[in-house]
């Protein structure tokens, strides 16, 4: 998982605009899957945070997700993370579609969704140990159906059917426990932009319609 959190949406022309919602994906999957590294803090901390253009919808966000890595260390940040996803037994706060889809983790939404991700080439790394239907999983599936060279499979239909299917009917619901969480400070903001971010995504796709 690897992307540049340096830029912004959406840019000036329609492939700045495919780069900054792939890289964007990227640095959702990076904050979801593990405590941020050093370097993709760093980064946010000196990430550009005036949109191209005036208005633009994701730039309050992103400016909040911003300051949000600013105000924090690194260390309040790790610790956020272990409490909020770790621990021993039943996290704070589940990562996983399966648990808010239907209620159980290892449930149908995951096999429907291994299903589709075998339709599309793709396999969960052996060296992984979160089921496919983590939020960090799917938002590498989304980043590479943008990004990858495969036309077949990385296309907007392909992109606007997996996040449909895969992410759209429960990702707010994961906002809304973060954003309630009384110790979720830096996530709290991570999770106002990824609500702002698969809003726009969802208005997107509805034009292909």
């Amino acid at each position: 998982m690897s992307a540049n959190p340096s830029l912004i949406p959406p840019g000036s022309s329609a492939l700045d605009e495919e780069t900054a919602r792939a890289e964007l994906y990227g640095v959702l999957s990076q904050l979801y899957y593990a405590v941020p590294s050093a370097e993709l803090l760093a980064a946010l901390r000196v990430a550009v945070t005036e949109a191209p253009a005036d208005g633009a919808f994701l730039q309050e966000p992103w400016q909040v997700l911003v300051g949000a890595a600013r105000d924090l260390s690194d260390a309040v940040i790790a610790l956020e993370f272990d409490r909020l996803f770790g621990g021993v037994g039943k996290p704070e706060i589940y990562l996983y579609g399966s648990h808010y889809l239907s209620g159980f983790l290892n449930e149908k939404p995951l096999a429907r969704l291994r299903n589709d991700l075998d339709g599309l080439g793709l396999a969960r790394d052996e060296a992984m140990s979160e089921t496919e239907d983590h939020v960090a999983y799917l938002c590498e599936v989304m980043r590479y159906l943008i990004a990858g060279d495969d036309v077949a499979v990385c296309n907007l239909t392909r992109q606007r059917d997996f996040f449909a299917t895969h992410l759209q009917p429960w990702i707010l619901q994961l906002c809304d426990a973060l954003g309630a969480h009384p110790h979720a400070r830096f996530y709290a903001a991570v999770a106002q932009f990824t609500r702002a971010f698969v809003s726009v995504e969802a208005q997107g796709f509805d034009m292909l319609e």
